[in-house]
């Protein structure tokens, strides 16, 4: 008897903690999400032989947010955003991300590949310092997604630094929900990729 009067006792208690579980914003089980991060037009058009090759190594990212879980923050305490997840880790998605945007880029700088180490002027080397949705005005109101890159530029030839610069966006989200998360995490990775491509191609041109 008291075995089973035990057993009740833990089950209430159970039953009691799973009610306080509050999950913000809400969303569907499982539910994947893409980064699209579309840049705005920069940089000019360019003629023949006037473009140059930056070489991209891995690229830095938080570890905290590098994986497929939206990172939230909310003062001291983080958390993740309860069944939703990226469709891939989010430094992976971030990585294609950089490279449609140079694609993209109307202006001289060029990502290369490793077949064309030959080619590259300068390595640019990229450390993505914050990728969240920050709840600065309560668990209930829309986040601030913050983007923080730092970009280092170095010489291929003897390492010297060209130039390093942070770049950052901070975009509010129009709604506490999850689609609404995700597109402001969209337009402030692209407000972020757009500064670097232009900067990439103002300050990343080979020395004379």
């Amino acid at each position: 008897m008291i075995a089973r009067l035990r057993a009740l006792v833990l089950g209430a208690g159970a039953l009691c903690l799973s009610g306080c579980v509050s999950l913000l914003p809400s969303a569907d089980p499982s539910q994947l999400y893409r980064l699209d991060a579309a840049i705005a037009p920069v940089g000019g058009g360019t003629t023949a032989g006037s473009t140059f090759g930056l070489v991209l190594p891995a690229i830095g990212f938080a570890r905290a947010a590098s994986g497929d879980r939206i990172l939230t923050v909310t003062g001291d305490e983080v958390a993740y955003i309860a069944g939703a997840r990226w469709v891939a880790p989010a430094s992976a998605l971030f990585e294609e991300a950089v490279t449609r945007a140079f694609d993209a880029n109307a202006g001289p700088a060029r990502l290369v590949t490793r077949g064309e180490l030959r080619t590259a002027d300068s390595v640019m080397r990229l450390d993505m310092r914050r990728f969240e949705a920050v709840y600065d005005r309560g668990p209930n109101a829309p986040p601030v997604i913050v983007v923080r890159l730092r970009a280092t530029l170095v010489s291929r030839g003897d390492r010297a630094l060209i130039a390093e610069e942070i770049f950052e966006a901070q975009v509010r989200a129009s709604d506490n929900r999850v689609g609404q998360i995700v597109a402001a995490f969209d337009a402030g990775t692209g407000e972020v990729l757009t500064q670097l491509v232009d900067w990439s191609n103002r300050i990343g041109a080979p020395r004379p």
